[in-house]
């Protein structure tokens, strides 16, 4: 498991397997969000296998799959209420981090600065450079 860390309170990381859970608790992980869609993965690693694991943990988990090319305003309101409720750091896994680094920073557009957002996103190794026109116009709505 590779944990990138966006900032102190949210971190992701690419498909995560339910022996993961133990030590993203030990991490000190409160909760775990899956924006991989069940579709995409065999049986053993969909979310029913992943929150098992992690309520096992005592870890809050939280199914919002993210389609490429289809992220929802439901998606976006879901991340963010997430992040305001674990309280503690929140862990978000998909295919390989970015979805879970977009929805996250689009989450956050007009809580933070966009140039933050972006940086913080760029130090974890996920280049959102070219969706600052989407999260400055997605602050705006806010």
């Amino acid at each position: 498991m590779e944990i990138r860390t966006i900032t102190p309170d949210y971190s992701v990381s690419p498909q995560v397997r339910a022996e993961d859970m133990a030590a993203l608790r030990a991490a000190g992980f409160k909760a775990v969000i899956c924006n991989r869609p069940d579709e995409e993965v065999p049986p053993g690693e969909q979310a029913e296998a992943i929150r098992t694991a992690a309520e096992a943990e005592g870890l809050t988990f939280v199914y919002n799959p993210v389609t490429n090319g289809a992220m929802t305003a439901d998606n976006i309101e879901t991340q963010g209420r997430v992040l305001d409720e674990a309280g503690g750091p929140v862990f978000a896994y998909c295919r390989s981090g970015t979805r879970s680094t977009i929805v996250w920073a689009l989450s956050q557009a007009g809580e933070r600065p966009v140039d933050d957002i972006i940086a913080e996103a760029g130090h974890a190794g996920y280049d959102l450079a070219g969706m600052r026109p989407q999260i400055e116009a997605f602050a705006g709505k806010r």
